[in-house]
Protein backbone atom coordinates (compact mmCIF):
# COMPACT_ATOMS: atom_id res chain seq x y z
CA UNK A 1 0.00 0.00 0.00
CA UNK A 2 3.01 2.07 0.89
CA UNK A 3 4.42 1.83 -2.63
CA UNK A 4 1.27 2.73 -4.14
CA UNK A 5 0.66 6.02 -2.37
CA UNK A 6 3.93 6.78 -3.70
CA UNK A 7 3.75 6.20 -6.72
CA UNK A 8 -0.02 8.33 -6.84
CA UNK A 9 2.25 11.19 -5.03
CA UNK A 10 5.08 10.99 -7.43
CA UNK A 11 2.70 11.34 -9.92
CA UNK A 12 0.94 14.08 -8.01
CA UNK A 13 4.13 15.99 -7.70
CA UNK A 14 5.34 15.42 -11.64
CA UNK A 15 1.72 17.19 -12.23
CA UNK A 16 3.04 20.03 -10.19
CA UNK A 17 6.01 20.95 -12.10
CA UNK A 18 3.78 20.39 -15.49
CA UNK A 19 1.17 22.43 -14.56
CA UNK A 20 3.90 25.12 -12.80
CA UNK A 21 3.98 28.30 -15.29
CA UNK A 22 6.98 28.57 -17.44
CA UNK A 23 8.03 32.03 -19.38
CA UNK A 24 9.69 31.14 -22.62
CA UNK A 25 13.09 31.75 -21.77
CA UNK A 26 12.90 29.49 -18.43
CA UNK A 27 11.50 27.05 -21.05
CA UNK A 28 14.43 27.48 -23.54
CA UNK A 29 16.93 26.70 -20.67
CA UNK A 30 15.41 23.70 -19.50
CA UNK A 31 14.39 22.35 -23.04
CA UNK A 32 18.04 23.16 -24.60
CA UNK A 33 19.34 21.20 -21.09
CA UNK A 34 17.19 18.31 -22.53
CA UNK A 35 18.24 18.52 -25.91
CA UNK A 36 22.21 18.38 -25.13
CA UNK A 37 21.38 15.28 -22.80
CA UNK A 38 19.35 13.43 -26.01
CA UNK A 39 22.07 14.43 -28.56
CA UNK A 40 24.84 12.71 -26.55
CA UNK A 41 22.35 9.84 -26.37
CA UNK A 42 22.03 9.17 -29.56
CA UNK A 43 25.38 9.46 -30.30
CA UNK A 44 26.12 6.25 -28.13
CA UNK A 45 25.97 2.53 -27.88
CA UNK A 46 22.56 0.67 -26.82
CA UNK A 47 25.29 -0.75 -23.81
CA UNK A 48 26.88 3.35 -22.91
CA UNK A 49 23.85 4.85 -23.24
CA UNK A 50 21.97 2.40 -20.92
CA UNK A 51 24.42 2.39 -18.20
CA UNK A 52 24.08 6.24 -18.60
CA UNK A 53 20.72 6.53 -17.99
CA UNK A 54 21.12 4.12 -15.35
CA UNK A 55 23.70 5.68 -13.49
CA UNK A 56 21.75 8.96 -13.58
CA UNK A 57 18.36 7.06 -12.18
CA UNK A 58 19.68 4.58 -9.73
CA UNK A 59 21.63 7.88 -8.48
CA UNK A 60 18.18 9.54 -7.40
CA UNK A 61 16.74 6.45 -6.44
CA UNK A 62 19.78 5.79 -3.95
CA UNK A 63 19.49 9.01 -2.68
CA UNK A 64 15.36 8.46 -2.57
CA UNK A 65 15.91 5.53 0.14
CA UNK A 66 17.70 8.09 2.44
CA UNK A 67 15.24 8.43 5.49
CA UNK A 68 13.74 11.59 6.24
CA UNK A 69 15.29 13.51 3.61
CA UNK A 70 14.90 11.27 0.34
CA UNK A 71 11.31 11.69 0.28
CA UNK A 72 11.91 15.30 -0.01
CA UNK A 73 14.84 14.94 -2.83
CA UNK A 74 12.36 12.60 -4.68
CA UNK A 75 9.40 15.05 -4.54
CA UNK A 76 12.14 17.58 -5.85
CA UNK A 77 13.24 15.92 -8.58
CA UNK A 78 9.48 14.63 -9.97
CA UNK A 79 8.37 18.22 -9.76
CA UNK A 80 11.54 19.33 -11.66
CA UNK A 81 10.68 16.13 -14.36
CA UNK A 82 7.19 17.60 -14.75
CA UNK A 83 9.35 21.72 -15.31
CA UNK A 84 11.41 19.77 -18.28
CA UNK A 85 7.86 18.35 -20.08
CA UNK A 86 6.20 21.37 -19.27
CA UNK A 87 9.06 23.03 -21.38
CA UNK A 88 9.17 20.81 -24.07
CA UNK A 89 5.38 21.23 -24.70
CA UNK A 90 6.18 25.15 -24.76
CA UNK A 91 9.13 24.61 -27.08
CA UNK A 92 7.27 22.38 -29.37
CA UNK A 93 6.12 23.53 -32.55
CA UNK A 94 2.80 22.19 -32.27
CA UNK A 95 2.80 23.07 -28.04
CA UNK A 96 0.82 20.34 -26.83
CA UNK A 97 -0.39 20.56 -23.70
CA UNK A 98 1.83 19.81 -21.43
CA UNK A 99 -0.19 17.14 -18.83
CA UNK A 100 -1.21 15.47 -21.83
CA UNK A 101 2.91 14.98 -22.63
CA UNK A 102 3.21 13.58 -19.57
CA UNK A 103 0.37 10.95 -19.40
CA UNK A 104 1.27 10.09 -23.11
CA UNK A 105 4.94 8.99 -21.66
CA UNK A 106 3.06 6.39 -19.78
CA UNK A 107 2.78 4.80 -23.27
CA UNK A 108 6.72 3.76 -22.78
CA UNK A 109 7.18 0.80 -20.32
CA UNK A 110 10.59 2.71 -19.18
CA UNK A 111 8.21 5.27 -17.48
CA UNK A 112 6.15 3.45 -15.00
CA UNK A 113 9.91 1.07 -14.29
CA UNK A 114 11.32 4.52 -13.44
CA UNK A 115 7.95 5.30 -11.19
CA UNK A 116 7.60 2.19 -9.66
CA UNK A 117 11.42 2.02 -9.10
CA UNK A 118 11.28 5.73 -7.35
CA UNK A 119 7.95 5.30 -5.94
CA UNK A 120 9.59 1.82 -4.03
CA UNK A 121 12.87 4.05 -2.53
CA UNK A 122 10.00 6.75 -1.46
CA UNK A 123 7.92 4.25 0.51
CA UNK A 124 11.00 2.04 2.12
CA UNK A 125 12.24 5.73 3.36
CA UNK A 126 9.30 6.44 4.99
CA UNK A 127 9.42 2.50 6.50
CA UNK A 128 13.55 3.18 7.71
CA UNK A 129 12.57 6.22 9.37
CA UNK A 130 9.91 5.23 11.27
CA UNK A 131 11.49 1.69 12.20
CA UNK A 132 14.47 4.36 13.09
CA UNK A 133 11.98 6.15 15.38
CA UNK A 134 11.13 3.19 17.10
CA UNK A 135 14.60 2.19 17.31
CA UNK A 136 14.91 -0.91 15.26
CA UNK A 137 16.61 0.29 12.13
CA UNK A 138 18.58 -2.60 12.02
CA UNK A 139 15.63 -5.34 11.06
CA UNK A 140 14.83 -2.89 8.79
CA UNK A 141 18.28 -2.43 6.43
CA UNK A 142 17.62 -6.10 5.36
CA UNK A 143 14.73 -5.23 3.74
CA UNK A 144 15.84 -2.10 2.57
CA UNK A 145 19.08 -3.87 0.51
CA UNK A 146 16.60 -6.10 -1.06
CA UNK A 147 14.50 -3.26 -2.30
CA UNK A 148 17.72 -1.89 -3.47
CA UNK A 149 18.63 -4.65 -5.25
CA UNK A 150 14.80 -5.00 -6.79
CA UNK A 151 15.26 -1.01 -7.66
CA UNK A 152 18.88 -1.81 -9.16
CA UNK A 153 16.94 -4.60 -11.69
CA UNK A 154 13.96 -2.87 -12.40
CA UNK A 155 16.07 0.70 -13.45
CA UNK A 156 18.86 -1.50 -15.60
CA UNK A 157 16.12 -3.48 -16.95
CA UNK A 158 14.45 0.20 -17.96
CA UNK A 159 17.30 2.00 -19.26
CA UNK A 160 17.98 -0.51 -21.67
CA UNK A 161 14.14 -0.37 -22.68
CA UNK A 162 14.55 3.54 -22.76
CA UNK A 163 17.74 3.58 -24.99
CA UNK A 164 16.49 1.06 -27.31
CA UNK A 165 13.67 3.29 -27.72
CA UNK A 166 15.78 6.08 -28.72
CA UNK A 167 17.92 4.24 -30.72
CA UNK A 168 14.52 3.42 -32.72
CA UNK A 169 13.19 6.59 -33.43
CA UNK A 170 17.03 8.45 -34.34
Amino acid sequence: MAIVIAFLLSIAMTASGVLTPLNQGEAQDLSRSLEETQVSLENMTLLSGSLLIFRNNFLIDLIMFVPFVGPFFGMYVMHNTGLVIAAESIMAPTQPPPLLVMLLLFIFPFTWMEFLAYSIALSESAWLAWRLIQRKGKTELINALILILTCLAILMAAAFVEMAIIQAFI
